[in-house]
């Protein structure tokens, strides 16, 4: 009887847990350009042509995306990269962004990315840089559980993050969410979005 109770019971912790994964919000990335703005609802337009609204918090945090050079990676800087798979396994650089210090470590690994088909998202430490081949450089970047090698082409843009403000997401704005909370009611639930200044979210 107390074997079945346990069965029972390890029945219902499972059903339990599966409902409550279930009621998590469903979080989805969105890149696009701002067509409108009411108050802290934005309607944005995405890069397939569908136009999504998102309610930023009251807390909601801006950053900006600012251009940036090749130069500005140093030994040691901890960056992320979209790279796209290559024959002897090296990732071609698809774009660069260098995170500030205070963010060192974010989503720190190697990870597939939904940019293009087959694209990667590596965040990761420079252990190596190799000065240009030709025009292309070489990075090696280090994370927790291994290393990637990053083929950077002069076409590839690097962009930085500086702070950004609410009064910067206007139409006409490029911006990137990265994790957006879909809501019953359709909207999405934003608590951090990148706004373009000089330069457009490349991620």
């Amino acid at each position: 009887m107390r074997k079945v109770l346990r069965i029972a019971a390890a029945g219902v912790t499972l059903v339990a847990a599966t409902w409550a994964w279930a009621q998590q919000p469903q979080t989805v990335r969105v890149r696009g350009t701002i067509a409108a703005v009411d108050g802290s609802l934005l309607t944005i337009k995405t890069r397939d042509g569908s136009e999504v609204k998102a309610k930023l918090a009251d807390d909601a945090r801006v950053a900006a995306i600012v251009k940036a050079a090749y130069s500005d990676i140093k030994q040691g800087s901890f960056i992320g990269v979209t790279g796209m798979p290559q024959p002897d396994g090296s990732q071609r650089c698809v774009e660069i962004h260098i995170f500030p210090e205070a963010s060192r470590g974010t989503s720190e690994g190697h990870v597939p990315w939904d940019l293009q088909p087959q694209s990667t998202m590596t965040n990761a430490t420079v252990e190596q840089m190799v000065t240009a081949v030709g025009s292309d450089h070489t990075l090696t970047l280090k994370y927790k559980d291994g290393e990637k090698k990053i083929v950077v082409g002069p076409d590839c843009p690097i962009v930085t993050y500086a702070p950004g403000d609410k009064a910067e997401l206007k139409p006409g704005a490029k911006i990137f969410i990265f994790a957006a909370a879909k809501q019953p009611d359709g909207t999405l639930a934003v608590s951090r979005i990148n706004v373009g200044r000089d330069a457009a979210p490349p991620m």
